[in-house]
Protein backbone atom coordinates (compact mmCIF):
# COMPACT_ATOMS: atom_id res chain seq x y z
CA UNK A 1 0.00 0.00 0.00
CA UNK A 2 1.31 3.15 -0.95
CA UNK A 3 1.79 5.57 1.57
CA UNK A 4 2.83 9.56 2.12
CA UNK A 5 5.73 10.86 3.30
CA UNK A 6 6.12 13.96 5.20
CA UNK A 7 9.43 15.91 6.47
CA UNK A 8 10.18 18.65 8.81
CA UNK A 9 14.00 20.95 9.61
CA UNK A 10 14.58 21.61 13.62
CA UNK A 11 17.35 23.42 15.28
CA UNK A 12 19.91 26.12 13.84
CA UNK A 13 19.88 27.08 9.98
CA UNK A 14 23.26 25.77 8.10
CA UNK A 15 23.95 26.57 4.68
CA UNK A 16 23.53 23.46 3.00
CA UNK A 17 20.13 21.86 5.12
CA UNK A 18 18.18 22.86 2.64
CA UNK A 19 20.45 20.19 0.17
CA UNK A 20 19.37 17.38 2.27
CA UNK A 21 15.97 18.23 1.81
CA UNK A 22 16.34 18.69 -2.10
CA UNK A 23 18.04 14.86 -1.58
CA UNK A 24 14.85 13.56 0.16
CA UNK A 25 12.21 15.15 -2.53
CA UNK A 26 13.90 14.20 -5.14
CA UNK A 27 14.11 10.50 -3.74
CA UNK A 28 10.50 10.78 -2.91
CA UNK A 29 9.34 11.66 -6.11
CA UNK A 30 11.06 8.81 -8.00
CA UNK A 31 10.02 6.27 -5.32
CA UNK A 32 6.83 3.87 -6.45
CA UNK A 33 6.35 3.82 -2.79
CA UNK A 34 6.14 7.04 -1.57
CA UNK A 35 2.36 9.06 -2.72
CA UNK A 36 2.72 12.58 -1.98
CA UNK A 37 5.48 14.28 -0.17
CA UNK A 38 3.94 17.05 2.60
CA UNK A 39 6.33 19.28 4.51
CA UNK A 40 6.08 20.63 7.99
CA UNK A 41 6.38 24.42 8.63
CA UNK A 42 8.59 25.25 11.83
CA UNK A 43 8.98 21.51 12.37
CA UNK A 44 7.00 19.42 14.89
CA UNK A 45 4.98 22.58 16.07
CA UNK A 46 3.54 22.92 12.96
CA UNK A 47 2.64 19.02 12.81
CA UNK A 48 1.06 20.14 16.07
CA UNK A 49 -0.39 22.77 14.64
CA UNK A 50 -1.80 21.54 11.26
CA UNK A 51 0.80 23.79 9.37
CA UNK A 52 1.69 21.67 6.31
CA UNK A 53 2.47 21.92 2.61
CA UNK A 54 2.23 20.08 0.02
CA UNK A 55 5.56 19.80 -1.36
CA UNK A 56 4.70 17.79 -4.28
CA UNK A 57 2.94 19.98 -5.90
CA UNK A 58 5.55 22.70 -5.21
CA UNK A 59 8.43 20.53 -7.15
CA UNK A 60 6.99 17.29 -9.26
CA UNK A 61 6.37 20.00 -12.36
CA UNK A 62 9.48 22.09 -11.27
CA UNK A 63 12.49 20.15 -11.34
CA UNK A 64 14.62 23.19 -11.56
CA UNK A 65 13.46 24.73 -8.15
CA UNK A 66 14.87 21.29 -6.40
CA UNK A 67 18.28 22.28 -8.02
CA UNK A 68 17.48 26.13 -6.41
CA UNK A 69 16.10 24.69 -3.38
CA UNK A 70 19.49 22.97 -3.29
CA UNK A 71 21.72 25.17 -3.20
CA UNK A 72 19.80 27.73 -1.03
CA UNK A 73 20.91 28.49 2.45
CA UNK A 74 18.60 28.05 5.93
CA UNK A 75 15.22 26.34 6.18
CA UNK A 76 12.57 26.45 3.07
CA UNK A 77 10.43 24.60 5.98
CA UNK A 78 11.17 26.85 8.67
CA UNK A 79 12.74 25.91 12.06
CA UNK A 80 11.91 25.80 15.71
CA UNK A 81 12.92 24.60 18.71
CA UNK A 82 10.75 22.10 20.15
CA UNK A 83 11.20 19.54 22.63
CA UNK A 84 8.62 16.67 23.05
CA UNK A 85 6.88 16.58 26.55
CA UNK A 86 7.10 12.69 26.31
CA UNK A 87 3.32 12.91 27.34
CA UNK A 88 0.53 10.72 26.03
CA UNK A 89 -1.89 13.38 24.64
CA UNK A 90 1.34 15.31 22.75
CA UNK A 91 2.27 11.92 20.90
CA UNK A 92 -1.41 11.84 20.38
CA UNK A 93 -2.02 14.65 18.81
CA UNK A 94 0.96 13.91 16.44
CA UNK A 95 0.12 10.69 14.85
CA UNK A 96 -3.66 11.69 14.85
CA UNK A 97 -1.94 14.30 12.41
CA UNK A 98 0.19 11.33 10.70
CA UNK A 99 -2.87 9.24 10.20
CA UNK A 100 -5.15 11.90 8.60
CA UNK A 101 -2.40 12.72 6.05
CA UNK A 102 -1.37 8.73 5.50
CA UNK A 103 1.70 9.00 6.56
CA UNK A 104 4.03 6.35 6.27
CA UNK A 105 6.72 8.01 7.02
CA UNK A 106 8.30 10.94 8.67
CA UNK A 107 11.86 12.52 7.59
CA UNK A 108 13.44 14.93 10.61
CA UNK A 109 16.18 17.21 9.59
CA UNK A 110 18.05 18.43 12.90
CA UNK A 111 20.95 18.33 15.65
CA UNK A 112 21.07 16.48 18.77
CA UNK A 113 17.91 17.71 19.99
CA UNK A 114 16.12 16.94 16.84
CA UNK A 115 17.45 13.61 16.48
CA UNK A 116 15.44 12.79 20.28
CA UNK A 117 12.46 14.00 18.91
CA UNK A 118 13.00 11.31 16.29
CA UNK A 119 14.14 8.75 18.71
CA UNK A 120 10.70 9.50 20.82
CA UNK A 121 8.70 9.39 17.57
CA UNK A 122 9.97 6.00 16.80
CA UNK A 123 9.79 4.50 20.04
CA UNK A 124 6.34 5.29 20.64
CA UNK A 125 5.43 4.13 17.34
CA UNK A 126 6.78 0.59 17.78
CA UNK A 127 5.20 0.51 20.86
CA UNK A 128 1.95 1.07 19.98
CA UNK A 129 2.03 -0.74 16.70
CA UNK A 130 1.66 1.90 14.50
CA UNK A 131 3.44 1.57 10.84
CA UNK A 132 5.44 4.92 10.83
CA UNK A 133 8.77 4.78 9.99
CA UNK A 134 11.04 7.67 11.76
CA UNK A 135 14.47 8.36 10.57
CA UNK A 136 16.60 11.18 11.12
CA UNK A 137 18.92 13.53 8.86
CA UNK A 138 21.78 15.23 10.77
CA UNK A 139 22.72 18.81 10.67
CA UNK A 140 24.72 21.63 12.32
CA UNK A 141 27.69 23.61 11.85
CA UNK A 142 29.01 22.58 15.31
CA UNK A 143 30.16 19.20 14.18
CA UNK A 144 29.52 18.27 17.67
CA UNK A 145 27.24 14.87 16.54
CA UNK A 146 27.77 11.54 17.67
CA UNK A 147 28.21 8.74 14.91
CA UNK A 148 28.95 10.49 12.10
CA UNK A 149 32.81 11.31 10.86
CA UNK A 150 31.44 15.00 10.02
CA UNK A 151 28.09 17.13 10.05
CA UNK A 152 26.38 18.40 6.84
CA UNK A 153 26.89 21.93 7.70
CA UNK A 154 29.64 21.81 9.52
CA UNK A 155 31.85 22.07 6.11
CA UNK A 156 30.44 25.28 4.69
CA UNK A 157 30.16 27.09 8.30
CA UNK A 158 34.08 25.84 8.48
CA UNK A 159 35.31 27.26 4.55
CA UNK A 160 33.29 30.74 5.90
CA UNK A 161 35.41 30.94 9.31
CA UNK A 162 38.44 30.14 7.34
CA UNK A 163 37.76 32.63 4.90
CA UNK A 164 36.75 35.39 7.24
CA UNK A 165 40.30 35.11 8.87
CA UNK A 166 42.28 35.06 5.74
CA UNK A 167 40.51 38.39 4.66
CA UNK A 168 41.17 39.83 8.09
CA UNK A 169 44.90 38.78 7.83
CA UNK A 170 44.87 40.62 4.32
CA UNK A 171 42.77 43.72 6.14
CA UNK A 172 45.24 44.06 9.14
CA UNK A 173 48.55 43.76 7.91
CA UNK A 174 48.70 47.10 6.15
CA UNK A 175 48.79 48.76 9.28
CA UNK A 176 52.54 48.87 11.35
CA UNK A 177 51.34 49.76 14.42
CA UNK A 178 50.32 46.59 17.26
CA UNK A 179 46.68 45.63 16.74
CA UNK A 180 45.15 42.59 18.19
CA UNK A 181 42.03 41.57 16.57
CA UNK A 182 39.71 38.64 18.31
CA UNK A 183 37.34 36.92 16.15
CA UNK A 184 34.26 34.66 18.61
CA UNK A 185 33.27 31.78 16.36
CA UNK A 186 30.41 29.11 17.77
CA UNK A 187 30.52 26.50 19.69
CA UNK A 188 29.24 26.36 23.00
CA UNK A 189 30.98 23.23 24.37
CA UNK A 190 32.55 21.39 21.52
CA UNK A 191 35.72 23.45 19.41
CA UNK A 192 35.11 22.28 15.69
CA UNK A 193 34.56 25.43 14.08
CA UNK A 194 37.07 27.28 15.50
CA UNK A 195 39.60 25.27 14.62
CA UNK A 196 38.36 25.15 11.76
CA UNK A 197 40.07 28.78 11.36
CA UNK A 198 43.31 27.09 11.32
CA UNK A 199 42.56 26.38 7.24
CA UNK A 200 43.07 30.08 6.64
CA UNK A 201 46.30 29.62 7.47
CA UNK A 202 47.86 28.71 3.34
CA UNK A 203 50.88 30.22 1.42
CA UNK A 204 52.86 30.79 4.02
CA UNK A 205 50.01 33.17 5.94
CA UNK A 206 50.45 32.63 9.96
CA UNK A 207 46.84 33.77 11.16
CA UNK A 208 45.10 33.00 12.88
CA UNK A 209 48.08 32.74 15.46
CA UNK A 210 46.32 31.64 18.23
CA UNK A 211 43.06 29.32 18.91
CA UNK A 212 41.34 28.71 21.87
CA UNK A 213 38.60 25.90 22.08
CA UNK A 214 36.49 24.99 25.01
CA UNK A 215 37.66 21.77 25.81
CA UNK A 216 40.76 23.01 27.28
CA UNK A 217 40.20 24.96 30.42
CA UNK A 218 40.98 28.74 29.75
CA UNK A 219 42.94 30.99 31.90
CA UNK A 220 42.75 34.90 31.03
CA UNK A 221 46.46 34.93 32.61
CA UNK A 222 47.69 32.73 30.29
CA UNK A 223 45.98 34.69 27.42
CA UNK A 224 47.71 38.14 27.81
CA UNK A 225 50.50 36.40 28.32
CA UNK A 226 50.12 34.51 24.73
CA UNK A 227 49.31 37.77 23.23
CA UNK A 228 51.92 39.39 24.50
CA UNK A 229 54.61 37.31 23.34
CA UNK A 230 52.96 36.99 19.31
CA UNK A 231 52.74 40.21 19.56
CA UNK A 232 56.82 40.75 19.92
CA UNK A 233 57.00 38.79 16.64
CA UNK A 234 53.94 40.42 14.67
CA UNK A 235 52.22 43.93 14.15
CA UNK A 236 48.99 41.96 14.09
CA UNK A 237 47.73 38.95 15.79
CA UNK A 238 45.03 37.74 15.35
CA UNK A 239 43.10 35.36 17.65
CA UNK A 240 40.36 32.83 16.98
CA UNK A 241 38.34 31.63 20.54
CA UNK A 242 35.33 30.27 20.85
CA UNK A 243 32.57 31.04 22.13
CA UNK A 244 31.99 29.02 24.71
CA UNK A 245 35.82 28.66 26.18
CA UNK A 246 35.44 28.29 30.41
CA UNK A 247 37.76 28.60 32.85
CA UNK A 248 39.38 25.66 35.25
CA UNK A 249 36.15 26.01 36.91
CA UNK A 250 33.64 25.36 33.75
CA UNK A 251 32.48 29.01 34.41
CA UNK A 252 31.93 30.42 31.22
CA UNK A 253 34.48 33.68 29.90
CA UNK A 254 31.69 35.61 29.12
CA UNK A 255 30.93 39.09 29.53
CA UNK A 256 27.20 38.29 29.56
CA UNK A 257 26.23 35.38 32.00
CA UNK A 258 22.86 36.47 33.03
CA UNK A 259 20.62 35.13 30.10
CA UNK A 260 19.62 32.11 31.34
CA UNK A 261 19.72 28.53 29.24
CA UNK A 262 16.68 27.75 27.04
CA UNK A 263 14.43 25.38 26.50
CA UNK A 264 16.64 22.50 25.82
CA UNK A 265 18.98 23.50 29.26
CA UNK A 266 21.85 24.91 26.96
CA UNK A 267 23.37 28.41 28.30
CA UNK A 268 22.78 31.35 25.98
CA UNK A 269 26.01 32.57 25.55
CA UNK A 270 27.39 36.30 24.02
CA UNK A 271 30.06 38.62 24.77
CA UNK A 272 33.43 36.35 24.94
CA UNK A 273 35.36 38.18 22.57
CA UNK A 274 34.31 41.48 23.93
CA UNK A 275 35.37 40.93 27.14
CA UNK A 276 38.80 39.52 26.16
CA UNK A 277 38.60 42.84 24.18
CA UNK A 278 38.78 44.53 27.35
CA UNK A 279 40.98 42.64 28.81
CA UNK A 280 43.92 43.24 26.18
CA UNK A 281 43.23 46.74 25.96
CA UNK A 282 43.60 47.15 29.73
CA UNK A 283 46.80 45.05 29.87
CA UNK A 284 48.41 45.44 26.50
CA UNK A 285 46.68 49.17 25.16
CA UNK A 286 47.04 48.30 21.95
CA UNK A 287 44.08 48.28 19.51
CA UNK A 288 41.64 45.93 19.61
CA UNK A 289 38.81 44.71 17.97
CA UNK A 290 36.48 41.79 18.71
CA UNK A 291 34.77 40.42 15.41
CA UNK A 292 31.39 38.10 15.94
CA UNK A 293 30.38 36.79 12.53
CA UNK A 294 27.47 35.37 14.78
CA UNK A 295 24.67 34.18 12.53
CA UNK A 296 26.24 35.18 9.44
CA UNK A 297 28.64 31.87 9.55
CA UNK A 298 25.34 29.39 9.68
CA UNK A 299 24.08 30.07 6.32
CA UNK A 300 26.28 31.59 4.16
CA UNK A 301 25.42 30.44 0.85
CA UNK A 302 27.76 32.26 -1.41
CA UNK A 303 30.37 30.56 0.27
CA UNK A 304 29.27 27.22 0.64
CA UNK A 305 31.44 23.88 0.30
CA UNK A 306 30.78 22.01 -2.71
CA UNK A 307 31.49 18.73 -0.50
CA UNK A 308 28.94 19.56 1.83
CA UNK A 309 26.25 20.52 -0.01
CA UNK A 310 27.34 16.87 -2.26
CA UNK A 311 27.33 15.04 1.39
CA UNK A 312 24.08 16.67 2.64
CA UNK A 313 22.12 15.92 -0.59
CA UNK A 314 23.09 12.16 -0.66
CA UNK A 315 22.40 12.03 3.05
CA UNK A 316 18.76 13.04 2.38
CA UNK A 317 18.17 10.25 -0.19
CA UNK A 318 19.75 7.96 2.11
CA UNK A 319 17.33 8.42 4.63
CA UNK A 320 14.33 8.32 2.68
CA UNK A 321 15.35 5.11 0.85
CA UNK A 322 16.09 3.72 4.69
CA UNK A 323 12.43 4.60 5.55
CA UNK A 324 11.30 2.89 2.20
CA UNK A 325 13.23 -0.25 2.56
CA UNK A 326 11.35 -0.55 6.30
CA UNK A 327 13.96 1.12 8.60
CA UNK A 328 13.09 3.28 11.67
CA UNK A 329 14.78 5.41 14.90
CA UNK A 330 17.98 5.21 12.27
CA UNK A 331 19.67 8.42 10.78
CA UNK A 332 21.34 8.34 8.10
CA UNK A 333 24.62 9.04 8.09
CA UNK A 334 28.36 8.70 6.89
CA UNK A 335 31.63 7.27 7.41
CA UNK A 336 35.23 8.37 5.85
CA UNK A 337 37.04 5.55 4.80
CA UNK A 338 40.10 7.24 3.01
CA UNK A 339 41.92 10.71 3.53
CA UNK A 340 44.02 10.53 0.10
CA UNK A 341 42.02 10.41 -1.96
CA UNK A 342 39.47 11.54 -0.02
CA UNK A 343 36.30 9.36 0.21
CA UNK A 344 33.05 8.23 2.69
CA UNK A 345 30.46 5.76 2.81
CA UNK A 346 26.72 6.18 3.51
CA UNK A 347 24.94 3.91 5.94
CA UNK A 348 22.46 4.61 8.72
CA UNK A 349 22.93 4.22 12.63
CA UNK A 350 20.63 3.65 15.57
CA UNK A 351 19.42 6.95 16.29
CA UNK A 352 20.05 6.50 20.16
CA UNK A 353 23.46 7.21 19.58
CA UNK A 354 23.53 10.78 18.68
CA UNK A 355 20.29 11.66 20.22
CA UNK A 356 21.53 14.59 23.42
CA UNK A 357 24.94 12.99 22.68
CA UNK A 358 27.97 15.58 22.28
CA UNK A 359 31.35 15.07 20.49
CA UNK A 360 33.76 16.92 21.10
CA UNK A 361 37.59 17.91 19.76
CA UNK A 362 39.82 15.27 21.30
CA UNK A 363 42.36 15.84 23.10
CA UNK A 364 45.39 15.10 21.47
CA UNK A 365 44.26 16.99 18.47
CA UNK A 366 44.78 20.34 20.29
CA UNK A 367 48.28 21.56 21.31
CA UNK A 368 49.71 20.89 24.68
CA UNK A 369 49.24 24.60 25.78
CA UNK A 370 45.99 24.63 24.41
CA UNK A 371 45.89 27.66 22.10
CA UNK A 372 46.66 26.21 18.41
CA UNK A 373 45.55 22.65 16.59
CA UNK A 374 47.35 19.92 15.64
CA UNK A 375 48.22 18.42 12.33
CA UNK A 376 45.70 15.63 12.87
CA UNK A 377 42.93 17.90 13.12
CA UNK A 378 44.50 20.18 9.82
CA UNK A 379 44.39 16.79 8.04
CA UNK A 380 40.91 16.32 9.12
CA UNK A 381 39.33 19.40 8.10
CA UNK A 382 41.14 19.96 4.82
CA UNK A 383 38.76 17.96 2.86
CA UNK A 384 35.43 19.40 3.91
CA UNK A 385 35.78 22.94 2.60
CA UNK A 386 36.79 21.55 -0.68
CA UNK A 387 34.78 22.20 -4.05
CA UNK A 388 33.25 25.78 -5.41
CA UNK A 389 29.42 25.97 -5.61
CA UNK A 390 27.93 27.44 -8.68
CA UNK A 391 25.15 29.55 -6.64
CA UNK A 392 22.36 31.13 -9.48
CA UNK A 393 22.94 34.82 -9.72
CA UNK A 394 20.38 37.55 -10.77
CA UNK A 395 20.98 41.12 -10.46
CA UNK A 396 24.38 40.47 -8.91
CA UNK A 397 22.49 38.38 -5.82
CA UNK A 398 22.63 35.12 -4.89
CA UNK A 399 19.24 33.52 -6.63
CA UNK A 400 18.20 31.41 -3.60
CA UNK A 401 14.66 29.71 -3.46
CA UNK A 402 11.44 32.20 -2.71
CA UNK A 403 10.46 31.52 1.12
CA UNK A 404 7.99 34.19 1.04
CA UNK A 405 5.44 30.95 2.58
CA UNK A 406 6.79 31.18 5.82
CA UNK A 407 5.53 34.76 6.56
CA UNK A 408 1.87 33.06 6.03
CA UNK A 409 0.74 31.83 9.67
CA UNK A 410 -1.11 28.98 8.85
CA UNK A 411 -0.93 26.80 5.49
CA UNK A 412 -3.25 23.81 4.80
CA UNK A 413 -3.70 21.33 2.61
CA UNK A 414 -5.47 18.57 2.86
CA UNK A 415 -7.25 15.65 0.85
Amino acid sequence: MIKNMIIGQSGGPTAVINSSLAGAIEYGLQSEKIGKIYGMLNGIEGLLDNNIVNLTEMFRSLPHELNRLKHSPAMFLGSCRYKLSGEEEEFKKIFKVIDAYNIGYFIYIGGNDSMDTVLKLSDYARENGIDVKVVGIPKTIDNDLVGIDHSPGFGSAAKYIATCVREVAYDTSIYSIKSVHIIEAMGRDAGWLTAASVLARQDNMPAPHLIYLPEVPFSVEQFKEDVKKKLEEYNSVIVVVSEGIKDKNGKYISAKQDKGDDRFGHARLSGTGAYLKSVIENEVGCKVRALEPSVLQRSAGHIASLCDVNEAFNLGSVAVRAAEEGQTGVFSTLRRTSNKPYCVEYLTENVATVANMEKTVPREWINEEGNDVTQEMVTYLRPLIRGVVQTPFRSGLPDYIDIRHLDVKKQRYSD
